[in-house]
């Protein structure tokens, strides 16, 4: 593997690079602090490897071969990259970063975050960017693992088991309240277990997380529509006769845009805690908390207003 590389000395290749851009040898020295003839003698060194002259002098410049020609662009692209990834990593500066992070959300983690906190960063990190990327899984551990996300936005039970290679932030938690049409006036568990009901499910399982603790008491619900995404799902409820449990953070500000009414839940399903889970070997350590730590502070100042907003009617 690598036969060529082993045989070929690798500090040649800035040689080449600088010689292939200035067409000079004598610029080419000066930019690699050597003597015009260290430098020469390098040269003539790379052109015995590859068999080939590579330039050729014309008056004042030095012309490119053909093969001179087919090589330039991957020797610099491949010295542009190990510059890059073999660089001393730098501190993290948001005010000049642009830096862009890819984070693994879900419709509700990504509502409940970021709209406060990309109206925060607008002002002290302009240049920071995001991609949003689908949560393939809860919680996202291979695509962490591998350095795919730098972030997952996701949630756990109580009885959840932490995975020994995440670090895990808590941010809130929350639970699941019902929403229906603005004409129903109350809702006991009769009529809950009666209705149809829109179930979101981000990873299209099978059944919702509550029919799992409805099964525990012995019930079950019909599930009449069930939908990877938020967006459409309480315009839908509100239109008609379906119920949809939904996290309170987020029926609180829905409730008054989609037109529906908010119950407490009539059964008993313990909370849930929203969370920030990264990979506890993530190369970017230093930007990756930074991040962490404007989340954790967007969610804080969100939380008495929202709290208040979403407080069930029935």
């Amino acid at each position: 593997m690598h036969h060529v590389l082993r045989r070929l000395d690798l500090n040649l290749l800035p040689v080449f690079d600088a010689v292939y851009r200035h067409r000079s040898v004598r610029l080419a020295a000066v930019e690699l602090s050597m003597s015009t003839s260290a430098l020469s003698h390098a040269l003539t060194r790379l052109r015995e490897f590859l068999k080939d002259p590579l330039f050729y002098r014309e008056g004042h410049k030095m012309c490119p071969s053909v093969f001179a020609h087919q090589l330039a662009p991957h020797i610099a692209a491949s010295l542009a990259v190990l510059n890059q990834h073999l660089s001393p990593v730098q501190p993290f500066d948001p005010r000049t970063s642009t830096q862009s992070f890819r984070v693994a959300v879900t419709d509700y983690t990504a509502f409940c975050i970021f709209p406060e906190l990309i109206k925060a960063l607008e002002k002290t990190a302009p240049g920071v960017n995001f991609e949003l990327c689908h949560l393939p899984h809860n919680p996202a551990l291979t695509e962490l693992l591998a350095g795919e996300v730098d972030l997952a936005l996701s949630f756990s039970e109580p009885d959840d088991v932490r995975h020994q290679d995440l670090d895990e932030v808590d941010l809130f938690s929350d639970e699941f309240v019902v929403i229906g049409n603005i004409n129903r006036q109350s809702l006991t568990l009769e009529e809950y277990l009666a209705a149809g009901h829109l179930v979101v499910t981000p990873w299209n399982e099978k059944k919702g997380l509550l029919d799992t603790h409805l099964a525990r008491l012995g019930l079950t619900r019909r599930i009449a529509l069930k939908t990877p995404s938020m967006l459409s799902s309480p315009h839908i409820v509100a239109e008609s006769e379906l119920l949809m449990a939904i996290p309170s953070f987020v029926a609180g500000k829905i409730a008054p845009v989609a037109q529906v009414r908010i119950f407490r839940l009539p059964f008993r399903a313990p909370p849930f805690t929203v969370k920030i889970f990264s990979h506890q070997r993530s190369g970017k350590k230093s930007s990756t908390d930074w991040l962490k730590n404007n989340i954790f502070q967007s969610i804080q100042r969100q939380n008495l207003t929202l709290n208040r907003q979403a407080q069930p009617v029935g």
